[in-house]
């Protein structure tokens, strides 16, 4: 990832720290008027740091270490401490990174009298050998304990930091899941002492495969010279970061290695990439030149802002301008941005909304707002606000989507549900991607907001929600319909939204049409917006039921995008919550190089098999159903008792993997109840379960197999058929197959192209069982004229005969055993199977002969 400078003296600990924390004592006993009032906490919301209302964006430096007095108390002398805090707020900066000691009281006080905020270190990573060797191991969880009942509850705590970089040979030496264990041991004990403190831990790139997700927030130490890879390695921290805030918490360089100019310039870009990427604060190491280690000053390195006595380096007013532009200079030409709002019946929500988009800080933009013929009086709410109002009648999503983007005047049209509200800079990083790469639509995250109730905390952390497909850490192959932006030329060069999308799955197609036509999708983690998620289980059944529906339809528009049995294959990754945690028996690896000796140390996640897939399909459940039927007749013949324990065998993996995921699933702070707790993990579990057999239903309802031609079955031959057609006018092979092909699609078929090694060119598919295949070969002949010839073929997947074959199999057995009613049964589901064989064969092969009709008439 490119060249890390770091503050490591040779004599220095694993971490370049002191041996541990050291009780101090203040130079003066505090006074009454030392002691602020209390003040708002801050708070996590969403990717960001909040104190009330306002936004805090951590404009930090650290501070030590220095040399001790007699009695090994660091933070001895306050008056220093006052000076040099006065002085950090004095140019733009609001907290300080205390690294590895203990501060004492007073030391809190003086930060809050200056308006400073402190990240306060508990130095766990300095009895992490005691791990190892328990002989003579000090009572660690007593010693956080009393460290954090020292400053519990201060106005001046920004949060805790459970240590700082535990040494790579250390983590590899233990383990990833013991040192996460550990972490997370004391992360409980200090919620304990402190349940509104905020608790992070520092990580750096050589231990960044460590799954810490109990941690209110994200802290790296990361020190890379090269702004290309320090924008690359920040997008991946945030997806490592998920929906948490993520904060530097070291940067900077090296003067006296690189010259104060060097210095100035690079901690420049550093501070204003790391804001840029969406980081919720930066710590710049350090405010001071001042460095003592082991007994010692350490002279051979100059990260400071400001010199040993103080006097502030060109550094200091670099870092004071970058903070004062947070999150983006003001000389910015900001783009204006269209916002469109469709709402159909969202009275509930949609007051919010409106509200949050009047609050954004951004310069340029309107609201438009589309009622689809809300009859809940959705439209008047909209219209008590600054919003230009269009009221139409109900349409459907996909044609409201396009009524805002006739609408809008500006170059970008961003669209947000009527259930969700924007953070104030929501389309600021919007439009900071959209100057800074070519991308035609860009996206962010959507995150549950707390408070609407423990089903929507449930449903919020179930399948089936929005969430974002990425192909790279900043390029997305879906961009969900709650948050996604595009470039208004982009979006009329495609004709905007397809109608026939009236609920769902307008915002899948539209980004595959985009990329279709050669052009990319964005992500900005920090570009989030608040998404209420459903909050009862009926109105959850019902959403999941229409995307089924949207699934279908897709299915039919995009079959190249689905599998044989109707599944779509994402090229990328899905993030979001909700997703089913999948069985397996392939564990993740840490890609630690040669000796452990890699910088960047990363977790590499194995691909979900197929195995592991299947209990997550729909068909599976509906398979569970038929053995459940089955296991029922065993009245009618004793054999088919063996459904059940073939019935049981297939709940156990779902069960297993709803269990596993509920289990997984994170929680906002929950109820005191154990029972409470109980009841909040089964429900989600159970909505795992529910979930798919939702989106069959809805499958079904739009037919499970969406390409199969409606209508009376024509008579087709079931054998290969040739034809030959002669043309006047000459014309390329690729642009006929292309004609046919739109026509087949218009006329509501399903196609599919060869691919690279196939022997045909299109694949009409009439449904599960049944296809026909076409192949063109073209003759030129003097003037231009053309002799195209055409073969057609039936061709039929090994399903529908292996399963007419088991059928009829235990038909013989049960007519064998003189079971009459079984064998009729069985029978006749041999007979369905086999006709539905015939059948889809039939439609497809009458599919291509039509297409071949239409291709010599416009010849003719």
């Amino acid at each position: 990832m490119g060249h890390i400078s770091r503050p490591r003296p040779l004599d220095a600990g694993p971490s370049g720290r002191s041996a541990g924390p050291a009780a101090v004592s203040p130079s003066r006993p505090a006074r009454a008027a030392d002691v602020p009032a209390p003040a708002p906490r801050p708070r996590v919301a969403g990717k960001f740091l909040f104190v009330g209302t306002e936004k805090l964006y951590v404009r930090g430096v650290t501070y030590g270490a220095f040399a001790p007095d007699a009695r090994g108390n660091e933070y001895h002398d306050l008056t220093t401490v006052e000076r040099d805090f006065a002085h950090m707020a004095a140019n733009g900066i609001n907290a300080v990174r205390i690294p590895h000691t203990m501060p004492p009281r007073a030391l809190l006080d003086v930060a809050a009298r200056h308006g400073l905020r402190v990240m306060v270190g508990l130095s766990a990573e300095q009895y992490i050998g005691y791990l190892i060797d328990r002989h003579g191991a000090p009572d660690i969880e007593a010693l956080i304990r009393n460290t954090v009942r020292s400053c519990a509850g201060h106005p001046a705590l920004l949060c805790y930091a459970l240590g700082n970089e535990i040494p790579a040979p250390m983590a590899r030496w233990l383990g990833r899941r013991r040192v996460q264990r550990y972490l997370e041991r004391l992360y409980r004990v200090i919620k304990d002492e402190d349940p509104d403190g905020l608790v992070t831990y520092v990580n750096y790139p050589t231990t960044e495969y460590l799954e810490l997700p109990f941690l209110d927030l994200v802290c790296f130490n990361v020190y890379l010279e090269s702004q290309e890879r320090f924008e690359a390695y920040l997008a991946r921290l945030q997806n490592i970061a998920g929906d948490r805030p993520l904060i530097m918490s070291e940067l900077g360089l090296d003067s006296w290695r690189n010259g104060e100019g060097g210095q100035t310039r690079s901690l420049d870009w550093q501070v204003r990439t790391a804001f840029a990427a969406g980081c919720a604060g930066v710590f710049v190491f350090s405010w001071t030149d001042e460095w003592y280690r082991h007994g010692h000053d350490v002279g051979d390195w100059t990260f400071g802002l400001t010199r040993t006595d103080r006097s502030p380096k060109p550094a200091l007013d670099s870092v004071r301008e970058a903070f004062a532009e947070v999150p983006y200079s003001a000389g910015v030409p900001w783009p204006r941005i269209s916002v469109v709002v469709c709402t159909y019946n969202g009275a509930r929500t949609i007051g919010d909304c409106l509200e949050g988009l009047c609050c954004l800080a951004y310069p340029d933009y309107e609201v438009i707002v589309v009622d689809d013929g809300s009859t809940n009086g959705a439209g008047a709410i909209a219209g008590g606000y600054d919003v230009r109002l269009i009221q139409t009648a109900n349409r459907g999503l996909a044609i409201a989507r396009n009524t805002g983007l006739n609408a809008a005047t500006g170059e970008i049209v961003a669209y947000i549900d009527d259930d969700a509200h924007p953070d104030p800079h929501w389309l600021t990083y919007l439009a900071a991607t959209f100057l800074s790469t070519s991308h035609a639509g860009v996206g962010g995250p959507n995150i549950a907001p707390p408070g609407d109730g423990p089903i929507a905390e449930c449903v919020a952390r179930a399948p089936g929600g929005p969430v974002h497909v990425l192909v790279t850490d900043r390029e997305a192959e879906h961009i969900p319909g709650c948050n996604m932006a595009f470039r208004k030329s982009c979006l009329e060069a495609i004709g905007g939204f397809d109608p026939q999308f009236r609920t769902a799955g307008d915002d899948v197609d539209v980004c595959w049409r985009l990329q279709e036509r050669g052009w990319t999708l964005g992500f900005h983690p920090a570009a989030m917006v608040w998404h209420h998620r459903r909050n009862s289980v009926r109105t959850y059944w019902r959403q999941q039921i229409g995307y089924g529906r949207a699934e279908a339809m897709l299915e039919r528009k995009w079959p190249e995008k689905y599998n044989g049995p109707g599944h779509v294959r994402w090229v990328g990754r899905m993030y979001g919550d909700g997703l089913t945690h999948v069985l397996g028996w392939r564990r993740p690896r840490v890609y630690h190089g040669v000796w452990g000796g890699a910088p960047f140390q990363s977790l590499y996640q194995p691909a979900s098999s197929l195995l592991g897939s299947l209990p997550q399909m729909p068909e599976w459940h509906l398979m569970t159903a038929s053995l459940a039927g089955i296991a029922a007749l065993s009245v009618a013949w004793r054999p088919f008792k063996l459904a059940l324990p073939l019935l049981v065998a297939a709940m156990v993996p779902p069960v297993a993997q709803a269990w596993l995921s509920a289990a997984r699933a994170r929680f906002p702070d929950g109820p005191a109840s154990s029972l409470a707790r109980l009841r909040r993990r089964l429900l989600t579990a159970a909505l795992h379960l529910i979930q798919p057999v939702a989106r069959l239903r809805g499958r079904l309802i739009e037919g499970l197999t969406p390409w199969r031609r409606r209508g009376t079955p024509r008579p087709a031959p079931l054998w290969p058929v040739t034809a030959s057609i002669w043309s006047e006018q000459w014309q390329e092979q690729q642009q006929r197959l292309h004609d046919m092909e739109a026509g087949l699609r218009a006329d509501g078929g399903c196609v599919l192209r060869g691919g690279r090694h196939a022997r045909w060119d299109l694949e009409v598919r009439s449904g599960f069982f049944g296809a026909a295949r076409l192949l063109m070969g073209v003759e030129e002949h003097a003037g231009g004229k053309q002799l195209i010839r055409l073969r057609w073929w039936p061709t039929v997947p090994a399903r529908g005969p292996l399963l007419t074959l088991l059928f009829t199999g235990l038909t013989a057995g049960a007519a064998r055993d003189r079971a009459w009613g079984a064998a009729l049964l069985l029978g006749l589901g041999a007979l369905v199977l086999a006709w539905r064989t015939l059948e889809q064969c039939t439609a497809a092969m009458a599919t291509t002969r039509d297409a071949v009709a239409r291709l010599r008439d416009e010849e003719s």
